[in-house]
């Protein structure tokens, strides 16, 4: 990976970071969009230069690639930088821009020319005003509407005729390698209409799908309504969620002893109903997944999930209230009346009818009766 080399005309041996970006910019950027311009600030020394990449910001932040690119896209787009495109659309150059109106403060340029991931730079991921279809929110935004509907010819070509949604149509038939269909453009349509998802937040949700094996269309949209109805609107956030469900999924794995394999459908959501109905922590699932391998002596989702909604329902919380439960169980069971002796079992000694005699009256017959 070439490295970009920054310039500075600052006059002196720090980097200023202009009020009115401060005042103007920062409070409706994205926090890693800004998170990469300070480092970019950052990375400018006084009367020197200093080499930083793509790669190098990505790992230092543990982005990726592309979220870089992102930030700086979104950075040109509001009029911040500028960025320098030789004509195969690759990047070669970056310039910080004047925020108050004067010259140029500082530019920066490449020695060599940079090829991210062999890709160009396409337009910033921003989501625009499209209010033939897809209308500004307010700032009370409704829930969005989980129904899906076909959407007409005239509607179809407005979307094709904004920017970010063909890209999007054309980053989603990269991934999948095939065009797509009616039915599956249909499918982004409405993520992006109805469930108001951006244009970088789709394709975070592609990327997730992909990379954990899922690429189906009908996948994706599972998980795109599943994030709708838990509030998802950004990549922070479905980032937050994919950290939390991961932890869960593998942990569950781990604890049944599950390997070679994904968890099949049926099972994911025991994990869900655990973690997000239940809001099990991750402890409380595996303690009921390990008394699940001791009682069953295999990994049994149903049988765990009787344990937790067991706990569930007697309101555990911790791993100290299950040894609460716990002993109250073991004391009911100390407590109980114990059980009746069983009758003996019959045998030829004593299968039959006992007869009672009264000895004295007996005594008293023979005594009287005379030989």
């Amino acid at each position: 990976m070439s490295k970009i080399k920054l310039l500075s005309d600052y006059p002196h041996n720090h980097i200023s970071v202009p009020r009115v970006f401060i005042d103007k910019y920062m409070a409706d950027a994205n926090g890693e969009f800004v998170k990469v311009y300070l480092f970019l600030l950052r990375c400018m020394g006084s009367s020197a230069s200093s080499d930083c990449s793509i790669s190098a910001i990505a790992d230092h932040f543990n982005y990726t690639e592309k979220d870089i690119l992102r930030a700086l896209k979104y950075w040109e787009k509001v009029g911040v930088i500028g960025l320098e495109l030789n004509s195969n659309n690759q990047l070669t150059g970056l310039c910080f821009k004047d925020l108050t109106g004067g010259v140029q403060l500082s530019r920066v340029s490449a020695e060599k020319e940079i090829s991210i991931a062999n890709t160009v730079v396409s337009e910033a991921p921003v989501v625009e005003s499209f209010s033939a279809v897809a209308p500004k929110a307010t700032k009370t935004k409704k829930a969005p509407s989980s129904k899906k509907r076909e959407y007409t010819l005239d509607e179809i070509k407005e979307f094709h005729n904004n920017h970010e949604v063909s890209e999007l149509l054309f980053i989603i038939e990269t991934y999948l390698k095939h065009p797509l269909n009616s039915t599956e453009m249909n499918t982004v349509f409405f993520w992006y209409d109805a469930l108001k998802f951006s244009g970088e937040l789709i394709e975070y949700l592609v990327e997730y799908c992909i990379t954990n094996g899922h690429a189906s269309l009908r996948y994706m949209d599972k998980v795109a309504l599943g994030w709708a109805e838990n509030g998802i609107d950004s990549i922070e956030k479905a980032k937050e969620q994919v950290s939390i469900r991961s932890k869960a999924y593998y942990s569950i794995m781990k604890a049944f002893g599950i390997s070679g394999r994904n968890l099949a459908d049926s099972e994911m959501e025991f994990v869900n109903k655990w973690s997000k109905d239940y809001a099990f922590d991750i402890e409380i699932i595996q303690e009921a997944c390990k008394r699940t391998i001791s009682a069953t002596s295999k990994p049994s989702f149903e049988y765990a999930d009787s344990i937790l909604t067991n706990w569930h329902n007697n309101n555990v919380h911790t791993l100290k209230d299950i040894a609460a439960l716990d002993e109250v169980f073991n004391k009911s069971k100390r407590t109980t009346t114990p059980p009746v002796p069983a009758a003996p079992k019959r045998n030829k000694f004593n299968n039959f009818e006992q007869r009672n005699y009264d000895f004295d009256k007996l005594e008293k017959v023979l005594l009287t009766t005379s030989i």
